[in-house]
């Protein structure tokens, strides 16, 4: 798979945290596309192809979700629990990347099926080595499964 195919979905509402891991992506070297939405309704529509993201061309299915848990509409765990549920989309590896430490919401996101869960760093050169890791582990060594929605 090449770098083109390798799109990042990352649904975050806060648009600092958006401009801060785009700039921890270019510090990075990470050629990856990142598509945006800022709510839980929209990543669950970016997901099926609906509306606004019907053009799997300019919005092609992400081989990796960053999902933030506190977002409007649907929260990162209403679109958790709904992609799990996806028998097409239930394989797509989930990262949640949020503020919350608390232990239920840590808990809470396993038992729905998160792949991982991450605390957003404070400083921004420990963000910009989180997303190297992340490309590192998810991007490079990870075996993706083939996901398709019809």
């Amino acid at each position: 798979m090449n770098a083109d195919q390798q799109t990042i979905l990352l649904a975050e509402d806060d648009s600092n945290q958006v401009l801060l891991i785009r700039r921890a992506l270019r510090k990075a070297n990470l050629m990856q596309p990142l598509q945006v939405v800022s709510n839980g309704e929209a990543a669950i529509s970016y997901l099926c192809g609906e509306g606004e993201y019907a053009d799997r061309e300019r919005y092609p299915l992400p081989i990796l979700v960053l999902l933030d848990l506190k977002m409007p509409r649907k929260s990162g765990f209403e679109v958790l629990e709904w992609l799990k549920q996806q028998p097409e989309l239930k394989r797509l590896p989930v990262i949640v990347l949020t503020t919350s430490k608390e232990t239920t919401d840590v808990h809470k996101a396993y038992d729905l099926g998160v792949n991982s869960y991450l605390v957003k760093p404070v400083a921004f050169s420990d963000l910009t080595a989180m997303v190297k890791l992340l490309d590192a582990y998810w991007l490079n060594l990870n075996q993706q499964p083939l996901v398709y929605f019809s």
